[in-house]
């Protein structure tokens, strides 16, 4: 469960390492939408750790690790994985060690082309979108692992 000013690791290549969430979006869909996300919902997140932006003129390899987002930027995140417990239907338990997130732009569109790391299953089942793998199919297509 995040809540204000939690603290998330962003786990795509956007640029960003650490973000504190100031506030998180309602689902629609939800009967009782309380105050904390969970995995799969929307926040509104506060950069506050970044990769350095290097200052060299190399244009090969500066084409490549552009950075998309700075300290200071407030920018969407979508959860994937919380340090919750969450039950799953069959009567197992998950927890994660951290709380993370992948960086979204205001058309909920990930910022990144990669994740690293682990991502929770419960993406799938997330509210809100059609289809296989639901709203955020993308996240999931390109995680390296789903649990």
């Amino acid at each position: 469960m995040i809540g204000l000013k939690g603290r998330l690791n962003v786990i795509d290549n956007s640029g960003a390492l650490v973000a504190e969430c100031i506030n998180v979006l309602k689902v629609k869909t939800k009967k009782k939408s309380t105050g904390f996300a969970t995995v799969g919902d929307e926040i509104v997140c506060v950069i506050n750790r970044a990769r350095p932006i290097s200052q060299t003129p190399n244009f090969a390899t500066a084409a490549s690790n552009v950075q998309k987002v700075r300290r200071g930027d407030v920018r969407r995140a979508v959860v994937v994985r919380t340090k919750k417990p969450i039950m799953r239907p069959d009567g197992r338990i998950v927890r994660f060690d951290d709380n993370a997130c992948v960086l979204l732009n205001n058309k909920s569109e990930m910022v990144g082309t990669r994740i690293s790391g682990v991502v929770s299953s419960e993406l799938r089942d997330a509210p809100g979108g059609t289809g296989e793998g639901g709203r955020w199919a993308k996240v999931l297509s390109l995680a390296q692992k789903i649990v």
